[in-house]
């Protein structure tokens, strides 16, 4: 009121005069809340970040990150401009709106800085990989957003907000048409939370996108991947949902991850052991005992039902195929890096045109990619290696060289 008569008394008091004044008034309201945001951010930031970077802990540090420290102080000048909305008499009103307005965008962004702040103070603690709430604070963030732009619209066009909310139930058919993926995406991140049926840091495949990863982020929306090859793949949460998926939590939680794979042994290859041989097994210590022990078993049987063993095919025997399956077996059981909650398997599967099947099932108690393939790559490099040892060949196609080596080819 005294500036308005000020300037008043020194002028001509006509339209210029109210022009001059409003200019001269929003330069003052300009200028404090200038000081205001100056010394909020230089001052008291300052002191602020100093206390929280000295301190031990670490949710003040990440909503310091988030900028919650930062936008609080932005709601000042919207209350000064409040505050001196009176001195613009005919104008009052739309001030106030604007300051109010104002206001609520600060508060949005100070909300949207405070539920990231939450998030990622969450994530600190194990339990955040299997009950995931980034869908659960998008939720209440879609919400705060659409109250306070429900309450802008209202303000602008000076109407209850109520008044708006009556209005929502007749065009909630065409905005459920319009957003049926984002509703159907929305259902979905929910079931995938609740259902436990993903969480941050599974192993899975999803062969229909081409993903084969880690699982980094969860949304309402979408999934993000990490590949092996270190690119990211956004999936739809409602693929989860409608389409297969492998997860391969379980053999982590398990503690061990699973080998199954054949090796072709050449049927012509396949022979009863002799004297000869068996003597040659009872040298090798992971299966002496066995050898011993089957030998005389063997021999029992066949005295006590008079079989005539000078054919060998006659009565019971021994085979290098047999001998061989059982070392194999005794083999995996004594290396260390093998999961012991279930006993690996060594089976010899049907013949076929390659040969004959010996497939060994086990599980390795190491589920880092790297180091399972390394132990796996073990295991087979010393089964092949030995494999002549017992007068066994390993099955291969016939190669060019192979080919070139028989007699009258060149």
């Amino acid at each position: 009121m005294y500036l308005y008569n000020l300037v008043l008394e020194n002028l001509n008091g006509g339209f210029g005069t109210r022009i001059l004044y409003y200019i001269i008034l929003t330069l003052i309201v300009l200028f404090i809340c200038s000081l205001a945001n100056l010394i909020t951010r230089k001052i008291l930031l300052s002191i602020i970040t100093k206390v929280i970077k000295n301190n031990n802990f670490k949710w003040d540090d990440i909503m310091l990150e988030n900028k919650v420290f930062h936008r609080a102080p932005l709601i000042i000048p919207g209350i000064i401009i409040y505050v001196f909305a009176p001195f613009y008499y005919d104008f009052q009103g739309i001030v106030q709106k604007i300051a109010i307005m104002y206001i609520l965008i600060v508060i949005s962004r100070l909300v949207k800085s405070l539920l990231d702040s939450l998030d990622n103070i969450y994530r600190q603690h194990p339990v955040s990989k299997e009950r995931p709430i980034k869908g659960l604070l998008q939720i209440i963030e879609i919400a705060i957003y659409a109250i306070i732009g429900i309450t802008i619209i209202s303000i602008l066009i000076d109407k209850n907000p109520v008044y708006l909310l009556s209005g929502i139930g007749a065009v909630t058919a065409v905005v459920s048409l319009i957003f049926k993926d984002t509703i159907i995406g929305f259902i979905s991140g929910i079931q995938l939370t609740w259902n436990d049926m993903l969480r941050i840091g599974d192993w899975v495949e999803i062969p229909k996108y081409g993903a084969d990863g880690d699982v980094i982020d969860i949304t309402l929306y979408s999934v993000k991947i990490q590949n092996w090859d270190k690119s990211i793949s956004t999936i739809p949460t409602t693929a989860f949902i409608t389409d297969s998926f492998k997860n391969w939590r379980g053999m982590q939680d398990y503690g061990g991850r699973r080998v199954k794979r054949s090796i072709l042994i050449d049927i012509n290859s396949v022979k009863i052991c002799t004297e000869e041989m068996i003597e040659k097994f009872k040298k090798i210590e992971l299966i002496a005992n066995y050898v011993e022990e089957k030998s005389k078993e063997i021999e029992k049987f066949n005295k006590e039902n008079n079989i005539n063993t000078e054919v060998p095919i006659n009565g019971r025997q021994l085979t290098n195929l047999g001998i061989f399956r059982i070392y194999i077996l005794n083999y995996l059981k004594k290396r260390i890096n093998i999961h012991k909650g279930r006993d690996p398997m060594v089976r010899q599967l049907a013949p076929n045109e390659n040969g004959i099947p010996l497939e060994i099932y086990v599980f390795i108690a190491d589920t880092v990619w790297a180091n399972y393939e390394g132990i796996q790559a073990d295991i087979f490099d010393h089964i092949l290696a030995v494999t002549e040892f017992f007068e066994l060949k390993i099955f291969q196609r016939p190669s060019g060289n192979d080919i070139k080596q028989l007699p009258g080819v060149k």
